[in-house]
């Protein structure tokens, strides 16, 4: 399973709100563990994309990380279709 915990996060450096850097630096991961799904599996963008049911310019958006506009949900779902195990560890 991966997990997503803090640790040094660029968009902090450059300035972003503590809540909206690590929202984004979680979106970060999940989109980098569907690459290396991806990767694993051998699998072309357009086979991706139609094992988990969204376009291949949406997947490519998310293997290039433009992630605006795709929520940490969606994100989520992706790796559950693709069966990437999740755990989110929240720390103070």
């Amino acid at each position: 399973p991966i997990g997503i915990m803090v640790r040094q996060n660029v968009f902090l450096e450059v300035g972003f709100p503590k809540p909206e850097a690590a929202v984004m630096l979680v979106r970060c991961d999940l989109a980098q563990e569907i690459r290396r799904w991806l990767r694993k599996r051998r699998l072309s963008r357009a086979a991706g994309a139609k094992r988990l049911g969204i376009s291949a310019d949406r997947l490519n958006g998310v293997l290039q990380n433009r992630l605006e506009g795709v929520s940490t949900d969606h994100l989520l779902g992706l790796c559950a279709k693709a069966r990437i195990p999740v755990s989110v560890r929240l720390a103070a």
